[in-house]
C-alpha cells in the first residue's frame, strides 16, 4: 500500500504532529510500507489562483476578513503546490490539517482520504485574542469541520474530549475515531538525579492560550511563601516580552531561566523534576506524554486531553485553568515531597509507555489503512 501523509507546513517544529508523523512514516518504512511526507514551504505565498468552493457551506460571505483570506490564499497555494509536486499515485492520503484534507480530496478524488483533527485553530484564535467566539472567523473555521465530515473518508481525533467538541459541529459523532497521540521511547532516556531546589519545567509557545501568566503569578506565590525553585522555561512566541516584564514586576525574574526555542527539549527535560503548564484548552497536550516519558512529575490543567493524560492524584495533579492559587497548591505539594513526586513521576511514566506508545498508534493506523482501502475497494471508483 502507497500512503501520502499530508501536513501543512513542513515538520521542523518539536510536539504534536511535527514530533509524530516523520516518527509513524519511518516505522512504516521498517515495516516494508511506501509511505512518503509532503508539505508545502513556508516560502510559499500567494501563488495560487484558482476559485475555492465548499460542499457543506458557501464561504464568500466571509470575504474581506484577514484571516478568512489568509486561509482562502492558503488553500489556494496548496493546491498550486500540489499540482506542482505530486506526480505519482496513492493507495490513500493520510492529512493532518484541514487544508491539506480538502485540497487532497478536490485534486484526488478517487483516492481515500484520512483525516486527522489534532487541534483546534478557532479556539488557539479566540483564547490568544486573535477573534471573537461567535464572531465571522469563528463560524468560517467551525464550519469546516462539516466539510471534512462530507469530504474525507475517516476521521480521526486526538482525545475523547475533542472528538466531542469537533463532533459537535458534524451529523454524525459515532464517526470520529479517536488515536491519541504516539511516542517512540527509544527518544527519551530518563536520569536518576538529585537536586537542591526544586526544578520546574514548561515547554510551549508563548502565547496566551498556554496560560503561562497564571503560572508566573502562582510561582509568585511559591517565591512569597518561602520556597526556593528555579523554573525553566523552554519555548518562544508573540508575548515573550511581556512574560519577561511580568516576571520583572512579580519579583521572580532572578528564579526564571527564558531559553527560547528548543529543537529536542525531550533531551533536556529528564534532569528537572516537575512538569508544569496551565494550558487554557488542549486538543492532547503532547508535551505531558513526552514529559511523562522523561519521568517527571506532572501538573496541569483539567482541559481537554490533559485531563485524559492525568488521573489526578496518581499519576499528576490537576488543577483549574486561570487558578493560580490553586495551581501554587499544587506546585508547593510536589515541590515540599520528594518521594510522592517520584511516584507521580513514576506513575506517568509507567501509564504513558502502555497507552502512548508510537507501536500502538501504528498498529491502529494500519487497521485504518487497511479498512478503509478495502471499503473504497467495494465500493469502486
Amino acid at each position: 500500500m502507497k500512503i501520502l501523509q499530508a501536513l501543512f507546513f513542513p515538520p521542523e517544529q518539536p510536539g504534536g504532529v511535527s514530533s509524530m508523523v516523520p516518527y509513524i512514516n519511518e516505522q512504516f518504512l521498517e515495516k516494508g510500507w511506501e509511505m512518503e511526507l509532503f508539505s508545502i514551504p513556508k516560502r510559499v505565498r500567494s501563488k495560487g489562483t484558482e476559485d475555492v468552493k465548499f460542499a457543506t457551506f458557501d464561504w464568500t460571505p466571509f470575504a474581506g476578513n484577514p484571516i478568512v483570506d489568509k486561509y482562502i490564499q492558503t488553500y489556494k497555494d496548496y493546491v498550486w503546490w500540489t499540482k506542482l509536486r505530486v506526480r505519482k499515485t496513492y493507495d490513500l492520503i493520510h492529512a493532518h490539517h484541514p487544508i491539506a484534507a480538502l485540497v487532497m480530496k478536490q485534486l484526488f478524488p478517487g483516492t481515500p482520504v484520512v483525516m486527522t483533527i489534532h487541534s483546534s485553530y478557532e479556539r488557539e484564535l479566540i483564547l490568544n485574542g486573535k477573534i471573537a467566539e461567535g464572531g465571522p472567523e469563528h463560524r468560517f473555521l467551525t464550519s469546516l469541520y462539516k466539510e471534512l465530515e462530507h469530504k474525507t473518508d475517516a476521521i480521526l481525533t486526538v482525545s475523547e474530549s475533542f472528538k466531542q467538541y469537533a463532533g459537535s459541529y458534524m451529523e454524525d459523532l459515532s464517526q470520529i475515531r479517536v488515536i491519541s497521540n504516539g511516542f517512540d521511547e527509544k527518544r527519551f532516556r530518563p536520569i536518576a538525579h538529585e537536586n537542591a531546589v526544586p526544578q520546574l519545567i514548561t515547554v510551549c509557545r508563548l502565547v496566551p492560550a498556554k496560560g503561562i501568566d497564571t503560572l508566573l503569578h502562582a510561582c509568585a506565590e511559591l517565591k512569597k511563601m518561602g520556597h526556593p525553585f528555579v523554573l525553566h522555561l523552554i519555548g518562544d512566541g508573540p508575548i515573550r516580552e511581556e512574560l519577561e516584564q511580568m516576571a520583572i514586576d512579580l519579583n521572580i525574574y532572578e528564579e526564571i531561566i527564558f531559553y527560547g526555542y528548543m529543537l529536542h527539549p525531550e533531551e533536556f527535560m529528564p534532569f528537572f523534576d516537575i512538569f508544569v503548564l496551565p494550558s487554557r484548552a488542549e486538543a492532547f497536550g503532547s508535551v505531558f506524554a513526552e514529559a511523562a516519558l522523561c519521568c517527571l512529575a506532572l501538573v496541569g490543567t483539567d482541559v481537554g486531553g490533559i485531563a485524559e493524560q492525568i488521573d489526578h492524584g496518581h499519576n499528576g495533579l490537576l488543577v483549574p485553568s486561570d487558578d493560580p492559587a490553586a495551581l501554587c497548591a499544587a506546585l508547593e505539594l510536589v515541590m515540599a515531597d520528594p518521594t510522592y513526586r517520584y511516584q507521580l513521576a513514576r506513575s506517568a511514566m509507567m501509564k504513558a509507555k502502555q497507552i502512548y506508545s508510537l507501536s500502538r498508534v501504528i498498529l491502529q493506523l494500519k487497521h485504518v489503512y487497511e479498512t478503509t482501502g478495502l471499503k473504497r475497494e467495494r465500493i469502486g471508483p
